[in-house]
C-alpha cells in the first residue's frame, strides 16, 4: 500500500529574495527555526527539487512548494549531510570513512547513497562524480545530476573552481605563518606517493598554507590547492615535517583525534549551467582546534 505524500503548498516568488525568509512570511510569520526546520527535514521545493539551503536565491515567477511535514524522501545517512540541491548539481558534506565513489563493483559510497535518495525522491537522474575526497577525508563534495552538467565540471575543472580550502591538524608547532609548498609527485608500484622539488616525471603540485593556530604539539592549518593532486596536501604537510595528524601513510604516527585530520571546508564555483558562483563552507570540525591548545 502506497503511503500518502505530505500536502505541499504552492507559492509564487513575486519579487527576488532568498529561501528562509520566503517561507517565514510564506507561512504567516513562523519563526526562523521553525523555517530552518522545514528546510532540514526536505520540506521545500523549487521547481520540484527539494531545497535546503537557507540562502538559495528565488527569482521572480519561481515555484515554490512548502510542506510542515517532512517528507519520505529525504537524504538521511550518517555519512552525508545535503548541503545544496537543484535540478543540475548536489552538493554535500561527506563524513570520514566512505569512498567519494566505488573502486569495486557494488561498493558502498557517496554515489551510492546518492543514487539511492534520487531514486527515493522521483528524480529521473544518477550522480555523477565530478572530484574526490579521500575516504578518511571529510568535507564538500559536488556531484552532477546531468550528464550536461558533469561534462561541464569535469572538463573546465580549474576555470569553474574559484576557491578551494582546506583545514588539517598537522603534528609539531608550525615555525611559518605561511608559505607555498611546490613539488613533483609520483607515485611509485606500492601507489606510494614521492615528492620531487625536481621534475621527476610526475606532476606539478602546488599548496599553499596559512597557519591558524599554533600549540604545543600541534597546530591548527588552511590550505589551499592551486592543483588537485593525488594526496597532496598529506605529501606535502609531511615534506614541511609537520605531517597530517592520524595519516597512517605519510604520518609519524601523530594520531590525537583518532581519525585523519583533514577537512575540506570551503567550497566556491560557477554553477556549470547558470555561471553563478556558489559559496559553501562548513565550520571547522571542533575537536581540530581543541587539540591545538592541547600540551
Amino acid at each position: 500500500m502506497r503511503r500518502n505524500q505530505p500536502a505541499f503548498t504552492q507559492f509564487t516568488v513575486k519579487q527576488e529574495t532568498t529561501l528562509l525568509p520566503f517561507i517565514q512570511e510564506a507561512l504567516d510569520g513562523i519563526s526562523r527555526s521553525k523555517a530552518k526546520a522545514i528546510l532540514q527535514g526536505g520540506g521545500c521545493r523549487v521547481g520540484r527539487t527539494v531545497i535546503t539551503q537557507h540562502d538559495y536565491v528565488l527569482h521572480v515567477g519561481d515555484r515554490v512548494e512548502i510542506s510542515k511535514h517532512k517528507q519520505g524522501a529525504t537524504l538521511q545517512s550518517k555519512f552525508l549531510r545535503l548541503v545544496y540541491e537543484d535540478p543540475q548539481i548536489i552538493v554535500v558534506e561527506k563524513a570520514i570513512g566512505i569512498l567519494s565513489m566505488a573502486s569495486a563493483h557494488h561498493q558502498f559510497c557517496v554515489k551510492t547513497i546518492l543514487d539511492n535518495y534520487l531514486r527515493q525522491s522521483h528524480q529521473r537522474c544518477t550522480a555523477h562524480v565530478v572530484h574526490r575526497l579521500d575516504r578518511d577525508t571529510s568535507g564538500l563534495l559536488v556531484y552532477a545530476k546531468t550528464m550536461e552538467a558533469e561534462q561541464i565540471l569535469e572538463n573546465n575543472w580549474h576555470d569553474i573552481v574559484r576557491d578551494r580550502r582546506y583545514v588539517a591538524l598537522v603534528s609539531g608547532r608550525m615555525e611559518e605563518q605561511e608559505g607555498t609548498v611546490r613539488s613533483w609527485l609520483k607515485d611509485n608500484k606500492q601507489y606510494f606517493t614521492y615528492s620531487s622539488p625536481v621534475d621527476n616525471g610526475g606532476k606539478l603540485a602546488i599548496t599553499h598554507y596559512r597557519t591558524l593556530e599554533v600549540g604545543e604539539r600541534h597546530s591548527l592549518v588552511e590550505l589551499k590547492l592551486e592543483t588537485g593532486r593525488k594526496n597532496q596536501i598529506r605529501v606535502h604537510m609531511s615534506d614541511l615535517r609537520h605531517p597530517v595528524c592520524g595519516d597512517i601513510k605519510y604520518g609519524n604516527g601523530d594520531d590525537p583525534i583518532g581519525r585523519l585530520a583533514l577537512h575540506a571546508f570551503r567550497l566556491h564555483f560557477y554553477h556549470p549551467i547558470t555561471g553563478e558562483l556558489l559559496r559553501f563552507e562548513t565550520p571547522i570540525p571542533s575537536n581540530f582546534r581543541v587539540n591545538t591548545n592541547k600540551k
